[in-house]
């Protein structure tokens, strides 16, 4: 006989543990959608970080990952894992970060690559928070909207990302920005190098971008769910089978740039989250791996939150990435002047 409301088992759910929760569907809950079910029998947890756990692939029925819409039938095995909360606050740190430009309002730094933007996930010290905090934490010159892991930050740039980061130095400005960027009148541009030789000299990218729910790690662009993604492209130089490309994002998803080319068979070089080879090979050569992505956020325009005046701030390109394209002109046989030419506006 099955039950009339659903059966819960919980493992290690100690408050301050990662610890799943299994559910059993119960008679009287058939047709239900997952996101209700999950909020009627977990009260410790609100229905928008419930919503959230079932977006990031963290909840399975029937051992399949699910949509928040999904209708649940009696007898449903629904299990729902529940990560460690992240640690309480961050601590100063005397990290290396270059600014690029400061004003009272905001700061954009040149995030390195490998440098994760703040704490979370098990990292707790050497992000640009931890460096942040440091150079302007102790005198409150941090907007607090972010909450105590987050302050002062208003967009992300990946891990393996280099390049401009935009910093609220205050709560008023962190507003602002947060409504320039909503409204699409913070531009972003990115440099590239993908594999692959793009047909076109330019071009428009707009495809859906959502959570991966076989792989958390990814993004993806085949699920109908996706939010609405742009992102438009113009060829820099040609390079045999690469392509190093300026791009610009009208909208911010999560791996934008990296899912959308991936999608569209020219992954990022160095992004092996996303399809692309390890070894770069080159006419008769494979050059060494470049233990990053070949991208690099290189220029951020937005108006000053209090006079409204235009900034814009421009990233040098990093010297790894510079000689590694030369690497490659060399061994594809573009001429040295060319790549230059290419890189001029970048450097």
């Amino acid at each position: 006989m099955k039950p009339e409301s659903a059966a819960a088992e919980r493992a290690g759910s100690a408050p301050n543990s990662a610890h799943a929760i299994t559910l059993v569907v119960g008679e009287g809950e058939s047709g239900q959608r997952l996101d209700v079910f999950l909020s009627e029998h977990v009260a410790e947890l609100s229905r928008t970080r419930i919503q959230a756990l079932v977006e990031h692939g963290r909840v399975r029925v029937n051992g399949e990952a699910a949509r928040r819409s999904l209708r649940i039938e009696a007898g449903d095995s629904v299990v729902m894992e529940i990560p460690a909360p992240a640690p309480s606050g961050a601590k100063a740190e005397a990290l290396p970060l270059e600014i690029l430009y400061e004003d009272a309002d905001v700061a954009v730094v040149n995030k390195p690559a490998g440098m994760i933007v703040h704490p979370g996930a098990g990292v707790n010290s050497g992000t640009v928070v931890n460096a942040l905090l440091h150079e302007f934490g102790e005198r409150g010159e941090l907007s607090s909207i972010g909450g105590e892991l987050r302050p002062g930050i208003v967009h992300r740039l990946d891990r393996e990302t280099s390049g401009a980061l935009l910093i609220a130095r205050n709560d008023a400005a962190h507003r602002a920005l947060v409504e320039q960027f909503s409204s699409r009148r913070v531009q972003k541009k990115y440099v590239a190098l993908v594999h692959g030789s793009l047909k076109e000299n330019s071009g428009r990218i707009e495809l859906p971008v959502a959570r991966d729910l076989h792989r958390r790690t990814r993004m993806t662009t085949r699920r109908r769910e996706g939010r609405e993604a742009r992102t438009d492209w113009r060829m820099l130089l040609r390079l045999d089978r690469y392509s190093f490309i300026e791009a610009d994002l009208h909208t911010g998803r999560t791996h934008q740039i990296r899912v959308h080319f991936s999608a569209i068979g020219h992954p990022v070089v160095g992004d092996t989250l996303y399809g692309a080879p390890r070894e770069v090979k080159a006419g008769s050569q494979i050059l060494p791996p470049l233990e990053r992505n070949f991208l690099h956020a290189a220029r951020l325009k937005f108006a000053q939150p209090s006079s409204g005046k235009a900034i814009e701030v421009r990233a040098p390109l990093p010297e790894q990435l510079s000689r590694y394209l030369h690497e490659l002109g060399r061994a594809t046989g573009v001429r040295a002047d060319d790549v230059d030419a290419a890189l001029r506006a970048y450097l």
